[in-house]
Order: structure tokens, then C-alpha cells, then sequence
């Protein structure tokens, strides 16, 4: 008896034989990020003509979501959990739509049947000896997002990592295999700029040897890492991590031994990088990936002592409001992990809730420090929530202070051309006077 190896046989089809399942008015779900399916995702798009209503959902994916293209209309319409560049311009020219959630509640709209799904399509490895296959690079919402829907298509590759944790699903799961061997999407290394650099080094002053990591996406989480090597035994509990990990778990700075929960693992959701970061996971003990509704469950972060959150930002008001997912009325990413990991940071023993971003924007001709947020921009963190605030000019610690205080720092930390613009408003709105040291028109 060979049990679940016939079993995959017999679910062996084409990719376009598998697309079959999609029917009009289908609400279809898609493995994003590096796991994107792109094999499936094509055979999808090919049946554009016989379709009608079709709502594709995902988080940010980095394929070419060809489904967003204005021809595609009527056929396929895109659900943005998270907004990445391939949707950005579809979602703000009304061609699709943005669901606006916290990462950690994703899965919660599948389960509670608010966001039912009908076909949820996924790419894993190879199955083991036991029929088993991982999700690899990303468990995120895929799996819950697996365990709810009507019909699972699988996309098996044999380039894709194959990762610990709670990150499996059986054969028997799946109702339709394609198989399929090509490299994953790759995020490339951000490029580090040296205003990146100035912001990673104040950020990095707030941090102690033992404490316990997330890191967002981009330029700036990746300028902080390598600030850290002088520390020691840091942990990390994070929704992801990008390549610039490598070097610290290399040096033994990142070891996670003082962690308090899950110590000597790197708790994560996903990765999002390149084929060196995927093969370091790849079978690699030490990374232990769940669902996002575990790994961003403030009451489970916060559990961690020492919780350092660091998250970016579009721009911050002078009471401390934080926008972040749009550029006034332009849609421009998400909600994603900021809320859920600034709250576990911020219950956690000794943890830091941290907000960074540039000091301005456009080459500095606009200050992302503001008397008032752009209208129409999001709040994505509440004044009540923000805690430190940091741009290349230093760090603002707000929280328990009152809106003259909290205006004050920032202002400190504003680029010095705009300080006399913002203090002129805090003398308009009677919330503080400039110093006489800083008189009008002085930088």
C-alpha cells in the first residue's frame, strides 16, 4: 500500500484543469508575498473570459496581478487586504478595493464567515515521507485561509523552502496538485539610504542587550539590524523577517536565549527577501513560522519582556497620531502588523513601542512631522498608543505626556526648516510658545 502517494496522484492535474473550480461570483484566495502562486495565478487570469464577478483577495502579493488591469474589469475584481505596488493604482482609480484590518484579525473574517472563501490558492513544498508539505516562506493567513475554504489548489514546487512550525498541510487537503518548479518571488534588498542610517542609530539607543525584535519591511528596519551588532542575546517575535537577519544570527547576536516566550526560536509569519534568505530557512530549526493571529496577538507579544516594535510611518501630527497606510485620500499600503505589535510592545515588561520615519519627504520639501494630518490620511495608531517617535534628528518619547509636551518633542525632532512653521501653529492653537532662541524665519 502506498496510501497517500496514490492518493497525490490522482490529484495530479494541468493548471488549467485545476482553474476549472473558479465559477463567476467566486470569492478566490491568494498566497501572497514570496509564495505567490504564479503558475495558478496565470491559469487563473487565462479564464478571464468566462468569468464574471470573480473577487480575488490577498495580502501584498509580487507577481504582475494582472487581474487589476482595466480590461479585467467585470471579470475580476481585487479585495486589497494589504496594499502593495502591483494593486496600488487599481485600488485608487476604484478598479478594486481595500479592506482596511488589523493583521492579526485577518483570519478571523474567514472563520467568522464575514469574508467566506471559496478557493484559496497556495504554493508548498514537495510532501515528506508522511504525505506532509509546508507552507515554506509563508504561513501568514494562507493556513487558516486553507482550513476554511470550499476548494484548496495546490501549486507544489521543488524550489520552495520547506519550514517548521505550525506550517504543514496533508495531501488530503488539497483537492486539485499541480506541479511546478521555478524560483519563488523575490523582494530584493532595500536600498539603505544614509538618512536610513541616521534613523537606525537613535532607534538603536533604545535598545538593550535580551530584547525581542519586530521589524517591519523596508530600508529603514533593514538599517537598524546591522546598528545591533555590538548587543547580545537578542530574540525575535515578529509577523517577518528580510535577509539583513542573517548576519546577526551568524554573529550570535541574535540567539534568542533571554526570550521569555519561545526562547532560542525566532517566532514569524513569513519572509519576505531573497533565494539566500529562503534557503537559510529552509529546514533550519531555528525558525519556528505560525499564523499571523498567532504571532501578532498583542496579549501573546507582550508576553515577551524587553518587546521592541519598531514600525515606519507616512507622517505624525503633533499629538502623536500616526498615518500609515495612506497619503491623504491615496491609498497607499495597510494596516498590517503596527497596531498589534505597538500594543504588545507596550504591555510588555521594559518593552518600546517605536515609530520611525524620515524627517521629511520629497527630497525635503515636505515635513512628515505636521501641525495636523494630511486630510482624508489614516490614523493607524492613536495618539493614546504612540510611545516613541524617531527621525534622524532624534527621538521624542511621548507617552504620559501631555499634547504641549508631545508637541514639543516632536519639534525637536522635525527637520530644523520646518520647526518655525510648526511652532507657529502651537502659537496659534495656544498649545506652546517657540523659545526665544528660536525666532522667525531661523532655521
Amino acid at each position: 500500500m502506498d496510501g497517500w502517494k496514490s492518493r497525490y496522484r490522482s490529484k495530479l492535474v494541468t493548471p488549467e484543469k485545476a482553474l476549472q473550480v473558479v465559477e463567476s461570483s467566486m470569492r478566490v484566495y491568494i498566497h501572497p508575498g514570496c509564495a505567490e502562486p504564479e503558475v495558478l495565478v496565470r491559469a487563473l487570469i487565462a479564464r478571464a473570459p468566462e468569468l464574471k464577478d470573480v473577487e480575488i483577495v490577498h495580502m501584498m502579493t509580487l507577481g504582475n496581478a494582472e487581474y487589476v488591469r482595466p480590461e479585467m474589469e467585470g471579470h475580476f475584481r481585487h479585495n486589497a487586504i494589504f496594499i502593495g505596488p502591483n494593486v496600488r493604482e487599481a485600488v485608487n482609480e476604484g478598479r478594486a478595493d481595500y479592506t482596511p484590518v488589523f493583521l492579526g484579525e485577518v483570519e478571523s473574517l474567514f472563520e467568522n464567515g464575514r469574508l467566506p472563501l471559496d478557493v484559496v490558492l497556495l504554493q508548498v513544498s514537495p510532501p515528506d515521507a508522511h504525505g506532509f508539505c509546508s507552507l515554506g516562506v509563508g504561513i501568514d493567513a494562507t493556513l487558516t485561509a486553507a482550513k476554511t475554504a470550499q476548494h484548496v489548489i495546490a501549486q507544489v514546487n521543488d524550489q520552495m523552502p520547506r519550514t517548521y512550525g505550525d506550517s504543514f498541510l496533508h495531501v488530503n487537503d488539497f483537492e486539485a496538485i499541480v506541479e511546478a518548479s521555478h524560483p519563488l518571488c523575490e523582494l530584493p534588498r532595500a536600498e539603505i539610504q544614509d538618512v536610513h542610517r541616521a534613523i537606525a542609530r537613535n532607534v538603536a539607543s533604545l535598545i538593550e542587550d535580551g530584547a525581542t525584535l519586530q521589524l517591519g519591511i523596508g530600508g529603514l528596519p533593514d538599517a537598524v539590524l546591522p546598528e545591533l551588532a555590538g548587543l547580545r542575546d537578542l530574540g525575535v517575535h515578529t509577523e517577518m523577517v528580510s535577509d539583513n537577519v542573517i548576519p546577526l544570527i551568524e554573529s550570535g547576536v541574535i540567539n534568542g536565549r533571554r526570550k521569555t516566550i519561545h526562547p532560542r526560536k525566532i517566532i514569524l509569519g513569513f519572509v519576505l527577501g531573497t533565494k539566500e534568505l529562503f534557503d537559510y530557512v529552509n529546514e533550519n530549526p531555528l525558525f519556528e513560522f505560525h499564523p499571523t493571529a498567532y504571532t501578532n496577538d498583542p496579549f501573546l507579544i507582550r508576553q515577551n519582556d524587553r518587546m521592541v516594535a519598531i514600525n515606519s510611518a507616512l507622517e505624525v501630527d503633533l499629538t502623536g497620531q500616526v498615518c500609515a497606510d495612506s497619503l491623504g485620500t491615496y491609498f497607499y499600503s495597510g494596516i498590517g502588523g503596527q497596531v498589534d505589535f505597538l500594543r504588545g510592545a507596550a504591555g510588555s515588561r521594559g518593552g518600546k513601542p517605536i515609530v520611525a520615519l524620515p524627517a521629511t519627504a520629497k527630497r525635503g520639501a515636505i515635513s512628515r512631522i505636521v501641525p495636523v494630518l494630511t486630510p482624508g490620511a489614516g490614523v493607524v495608531t492613536s495618539r493614546g498608543l504612540t510611545h516613541y517617535v524617531v527621525t534622524e534628528y532624534g527621538v521624542a518619547s511621548l507617552h504620559g505626556k501631555t499634547v504641549r509636551e508631545r508637541a514639543e518633542a516632536l519639534i525637536q525632532i522635525a527637520h530644523p526648516s520646518f520647526r518655525e512653521e510648526l511652532y507657529s501653529y502651537c502659537e496659534r492653537t495656544r498649545w506652546l510658545q517657540r523659545p526665544l532662541a528660536v525666532t522667525r524665519g531661523q532655521a
